[in-house]
């Protein structure tokens, strides 16, 4: 089965409070490409990504930010399916693998992440006096320190705009502005960079923002359950 790469997948821990910021509604575009020690694959009809914003609300793939809330929706139908085809089911979980997880957290619980040490994990920003222009908006430099298991730092140049989206862009990282430029460690040496290609604004309606119709809310336990199984099933297939 292809690997899918999923940016969005981890982001429940990362949404923080927002208020309007600015009254740009429309979509950027991005460019993904591998840009680690390790290389990524990254297949060619997953290179080309679409942020929706609206206001302060930002939708990405399947991930909608709406002010201190997000609402995540994953679907592992594709999964479900292989499954099937090889007559194996998950031990409880019938559905068709369209969840729908929503979270709540504070602008404080995303500031805490925010530490200036070399311990594993934490990170800063080191704000740069440097800008550019960049699509028609003027982008401010930062580089985001960030250590690994071994105390080594690997820095990534970011660029963000204050002029499009919420004061926090909690979906490419916490940064009080939005990322045209911005690099998404993947751990073990690997890194996706996010590149502005495009910007066209208009052609989002509020509706738009609103989670994906077909999806099932699903606690945090519910859905832990659902992938503690299908990683289950999945190495039973590989046996």
């Amino acid at each position: 089965m292809k690997r899918i790469i999923c940016a969005a997948v981890a982001l429940l821990l990362t949404v923080g409070a927002m208020n309007a910021q600015n009254n740009f509604r429309g979509i950027v575009k991005y460019k993904l490409e591998s840009s680690g020690k390790v290389d990524v694959t990254i297949p060619p009809e997953q290179s080309i990504m679409e942020m929706k914003v609206y206001d302060d609300q930002l939708l990405l793939e399947q991930t909608i930010q709406k002010g201190m809330k997000l609402a995540q929706a994953i679907d592992f139908s594709p999964y479900i399916s292989y499954l099937a085809s090889n007559d194996i089911e998950l031990e409880t979980y019938t559905g068709d693998g369209k969840f729908l997880i929503r979270g709540e957290v504070t602008k404080e619980k995303l500031d805490s992440g925010y530490i200036e040490d070399k311990e594993a994990g934490h990170y800063y920003y080191e704000m740069v006096d440097e800008t550019k222009e960049m699509l028609g908006y003027t982008a401010k430099k930062l580089i985001m320190h960030r250590y690994n298991e071994e105390g080594v730092d690997n820095p990534a140049v970011c660029w963000y705009t204050t002029e499009i989206g919420p004061e926090y862009c909690a979906v490419l990282g916490s940064i009080k502005g939005f990322p045209l430029v911005y690099t998404q460690e993947q751990g073990e040496g690997k890194a996706i960079t996010f590149t502005a290609i495009d910007i066209v604004k208009g052609k989002v309606k509020e509706v738009d923002m609103l989670p994906p119709a077909g999806y099932k809310d699903a606690s945090d336990e519910e859905f832990q359950q659902f992938m503690s199984e299908l990683k289950d099933a999945m190495e039973l297939l590989g046996d």
